[in-house]
């Protein structure tokens, strides 16, 4: 048995995981698929725009821009791995990346977008990180989960006003 033989059933389960881990969350599979274009596109505003960060002079905006370009390429890596199937260690990573759960994604690519803002605040930074950071606000909003529905969220409100008003006349009838 090659080793290569040996990687396979180590793969599939890589590949089952994340859909269980996106199962726990609640995510459903059009959220996902959208977290997922909003990855893609986000990687590859942020590849342009630190590429036209770049020509310049000012040692910031050339470090922004770099630091826009490694952006794209991470969001690129988690989010679309077979768009570096040049890079031998892309599934894995990709892998890893499935497994964290949506807060923790949310603050990682939000974190990596505001960074080259910080560093030089240009308009080419901010349209470059915002697709960049909006990708994070969408897991965020995941791992907040869904609405209820506004029947609960009534009979909610009602159970504590009742709670409310027993609490109010039992402390009436104690002072009295």
């Amino acid at each position: 048995m090659s080793s290569q033989d040996e990687q396979f059933p180590a793969e599939t389960a890589a590949a089952a995981a994340p859909e269980a881990a996106a199962a726990d969350e609640g995510m459903t599979w059009w959220y996902r698929w959208l977290c997922r274009i909003a990855g893609v596109i986000g990687g590859m505003s942020c590849a342009f725009a630190g590429l036209w960060n770049c020509v310049t002079i000012n040692p910031l905006n050339i470090a922004a821009g770099v630091w826009m370009m490694l952006n794209a390429f991470v969001l690129f890596l988690c989010e679309a791995p077979f768009c570096c199937q040049f890079i031998e260690f892309a599934n894995a990573v990709a892998a890893r990346a499935d497994r964290l759960r949506a807060w923790q994604k949310a603050a990682f690519y939000c974190g990596m977008a505001v960074f080259p803002v910080v560093l030089s605040l240009t308009l080419t930074t901010l349209l470059g990180n915002a697709i960049a950071f909006a990708t994070g606000v969408l897991y965020g909003m995941s791992a907040l989960g869904k609405k209820g529905d506004a029947i609960s969220y009534a009979r909610i409100h009602q159970q504590q006003k009742q709670m409310d008003e027993e609490k109010l006349t039992g402390s009436l009838e104690g002072q009295a």
